[in-house]
């Protein structure tokens, strides 16, 4: 019996106003406790800009050596939330709008974070996972063959990605407030079809059975919600690939992923200025459904048509001018919408067990016939260079790009709003390094005990260049090929012959490129790799350095599900939400299973460390798990290479930046032409005298900017280089040349407001003594109807 039950029930005898008064502080003491068991977490949101390098460098993902960047779709970001218990532990989690998380970008945020917090935030804590889009700048990792195509590293791709991921784990540190972590999970059926088939189905008759369909259709998501501020964020984990972009676009992009984000993060900003009003957070229009936001900063105009063309009619092209960097910052557009007094809102879209899976969801089709791809190799006539999976958009890539981040937001939007399931208990972590390049495992032998196998050195197999549906390679690889051919065995031989004993390590995988024997320069690929798991309650968070398969996926869950639900002390709910983080603190490529392994499609080819890595990550991680329950320490194993000093860069610096005699940086080159009038949905181009945009990435500003004209006299910013609408283009007239130009286009949704526009750019050029100056220039004024 409680302390007050026995006192308001027991035999002592109290006045009826004594017993009042204590019924009215049990009340109290009750609530008050109910109060503080919904807010049992710290929680604190981040975010910063990281969109690297828009012209010169190749891009990360595809492996394409003619997929350069040259501008911008929209921009990338960092996102972090931490949560901390309020006297205990606590965890960072950072997802990137970028291919991967890398190795050596961990390291020296790891670095940052100790030398401002001391040993607050270390390898055991922070996850750092990437979404996988294959549109952003490469050269950031560390191993050799990682950054071949980006003509090695690239320290301008570096610097921007680990400034940012800092500046957005600050952010979250300095806002941690008490506040509550809801979680919900509900099916996505149309933004990812697996483009390896029959790799899956070589999986087992009984285990496909378990599975209604032959990718994962979940999406988990957390609500984080402010004890003052009400929903400060979401963080979401789904699975599909980063490839609506193509291997031949080569504006920085977030692909579907990304632009869910933004869309998510407009919705909720554009909630906040709206509620209460009739306004729709969903457009309804055939042409976009992205959320309406820029009629909710500026007015309509009530000007007629006439009338917005003469006030048009007033604003010729500005000349090309000098500009501060701080111009570029405050036309922001999103800098309209921070509300000062409270925090911002933070939407991460991450990734999961990817390894097998495509948003192209059409399917994989032959360009030359228009048939389906031959359904083993995904070959059209023996050739795979001709076999393209088709997003929803086909044949337009960004429509697709935004079809299936709409769809991935959608979602979102529904698990946010019915989120309802507490998260409730510790906040802990495991963490270890280990050498997958000689890992012993234990399996369970056919006629019962063990035996013990292991794990390889990195290699590539054949498959791994004949790339994928999402984007072919080239030559004469397929995928499927277990056999090899002697031309290119003899080409990998001048790199690196393979021992007998990593050829048998890797069989039935043919080896292409020898990648964990070849040291020179230095480490082709990585040998020692981060596991990690992260608790928040009853969430569970596995951080894989690499790209799981559908079904290895689901064969790691279940593992650590096992673990964790299993007798004994700390043990978890069977309610225990688990989730794989893909791409995270390093990267490694695939992880198929073994008879997945076997078919040595591209992601067995591209599974490095032999036909047993899964069973070693399951293993691996299964330690870590137990390790969670029983609340003991793991041992941190051996550190990984940091390579920074041995980087080796072929990238040609930005020399100087001219125009032609009598012309400006940002002089308009081709103009809008005159008293022009567009309707929503039409293109509107504009092209300025520019420069290298390498000189000044335009941290957290803009390249390009759509303004609208107030009260008659004064532009505001209404769109910029971060909105899906708008892309910057940037090209020079010859490849030596030091001449350039940017070109802006903006496709008018069919939710901006009617009014008198421009369009300005915003750039930075190079003199031939090395100095930077900033500069800005506008287009003629002209009539949206």
């Amino acid at each position: 019996m409680g302390m007050l039950t026995f006192l308001l029930y027991g035999h002592i005898q109290w006045s009826s106003a004594t017993i009042w008064f204590l019924g009215l502080l049990f009340f109290l003491v009750h609530n008050i406790s109910g109060a503080s068991s919904a807010s049992n977490y710290l929680i604190g949101l981040g975010s910063y800009d990281i969109t690297g390098p828009a012209a010169d460098v190749n891009m990360m993902g595809y492996a394409s050596l003619g997929q350069i960047a040259s501008g911008v779709h929209f921009r990338l970001r960092a996102r972090t939330f931490i949560v901390a218990e309020p006297q205990g532990n606590r965890l960072v989690f950072v997802n990137l709008d970028a291919c991967m998380a890398s190795q050596i970008v961990t390291i020296k945020v790891l670095e940052r974070l100790k030398a401002r917090y001391g040993d607050l935030y270390t390898e055991q804590n922070v996850a750092i996972s990437g979404i996988h889009t294959h549109a952003g700048p490469g050269g950031y990792l560390q191993y050799v063959v990682y950054i071949i195509t980006s003509l090695g590293f690239v320290r301008q791709s570096f610097d921007v990605i680990v400034d940012g991921i800092e500046k957005s784990i600050v952010q979250a540190h300095e806002s941690l407030r008490p506040g509550s972590i809801f979680v919900n999970k509900g099916e996505l059926l149309d933004a990812g079809v697996n483009r390896s088939p029959s790799a899956y189905l070589n999986n087992s008759a009984a285990e496909r059975a378990k599975y209604k369909d032959d990718v994962d259709k979940d999406m988990t998501l957390l609500k984080f919600v402010d004890d003052k501020w009400g929903s400060v964020g979401s963080f979401n984990w789904f699975a599909t690939h980063g490839t609506s972009m193509s291997n031949t676009n080569s504006l920085i992009s977030g692909d579907n992923k990304g632009a869910a984000a933004r869309f998510m993060e407009d919705w909720f900003e554009q909630k906040g200025l709206t509620e209460g009003s009739d306004t729709l957070y969903f457009n309804k229009s055939e042409d976009d459904g992205v959320p309406q936001r820029v009629s909710t900063i500026v007015p309509s105009p009530n000007e007629n048509r006439n009338e917005l063309l003469r006030l048009a009619s007033s604003f010729q092209p500005s000349e090309g001018k000098p500009a501060t960097r701080i111009l570029s910052l405050a036309s922001r557009v999103r800098n309209a919408l921070k509300q000062a007094d409270r925090p911002q809102f933070v939407s991460a879209f991450c990734q999961s067990n990817c390894g097998d899976v495509s948003p192209n969801v059409l399917g994989a089709y032959c360009t030359d016939t228009g048939l389906p791809c031959d359904f083993d190799h995904s070959t059209c006539n023996g050739k795979n260079e001709l076999c393209f999976g088709r997003g929803p958009g086909y044949p337009d890539e960004f429509e697709s790009t935004r079809i299936i981040g709409e769809r991935q937001f959608k979602k979102a939007v529904e698990l946010f709003d019915k989120a309802s399931e507490q998260l409730k208990g510790k906040v802990d972590d495991r963490h270890a390094y280990l050498n997958f390049s000689s890992l012993e495992v234990s399996l369970p032998k056919v006629g019962g005990g063990q035996e013990v196998v292991k794990t390889c050195p990195a290699a590539m197999g054949f498959s791994f260049a004949a790339g994928t549906t999402d984007g072919p390679g080239a030559f004469d690889f397929n995928q499927g090929d277990d056999k090899g051919n002697a031309f290119w065995r003899a080409v990998r031989n001048l790199i690196k012959t393979p021992s007998q004993e990593q050829v048998k390590c890797q069989l039935p995988k043919p080896i292409l490129l020898d990648t964990g024997e070849t040291k020179k320069p230095y480490d082709w690929a990585p040998s020692i790799l981060p596991v990690q798991i992260l608790r928040i309650g009853q969430l569970v968070i596995l951080g894989v350095p690499g790209e799981f398969t559908t079904m290895a996926g689901r064969r790691l869950r279940d593992a650590v599900k096992t673990v964790l639900t299993s007798k004994g002390k700390g043990k978890f709910d069977s309610n225990v939400h688990i989730v794989i983080a893909g791409l995270t603190n390093t990267y490694s490529q695939y992880v198929t299973t073994i008879e997945e392994y076997r078919v040595q499609r591209y992601e067995g080819a591209s599974t490095l460390y032999g036909p047993h890595t899964l069973d070693a990550y399951i293993q691996e991680f299964k330690k870590l798990a137990a390790a969670l329950i029983s609340g003991q320490a793991v041992e941190p194993g051996p550190q990984p290479p940091d390579l920074l000093d041995k980087q080796i860069s072929l990238l040609p610096p930005v020399v100087v930046d001219a125009t032609p005699f009598g012309v400006n940086f940002g002089d308009v080159k081709t103009d809008i032409p005159s008293n022009s009038t567009f309707k929503k949905g039409q293109l509107v181009t504009v092209t300025f005298w520019s420069a290298c945009p390498r000189n000044d990435l335009m941290t957290e500003g803009t390249f390009a900017l759509v303004e609208i004209l107030q009260n008659q006299n004064k532009w505001a910013p209404a769109y910029d280089d971060d909105d899906f609408s708008l892309r910057f283009i940037w090209s020079r007239p010859a490849k030596l040349s030091p001449e350039s130009f940017a070109t802006i286009e903006w496709r008018i949704p069919a939710f901006a407001v009617s009014g008198v526009y421009r369009i300005s750019h915003f750039g930075a050029s190079k003199s031939l003594l090395g100095s930077i100056s900033h500069f800005t220039g506008s287009s003629s004024a002209f009539v949206v109807a």
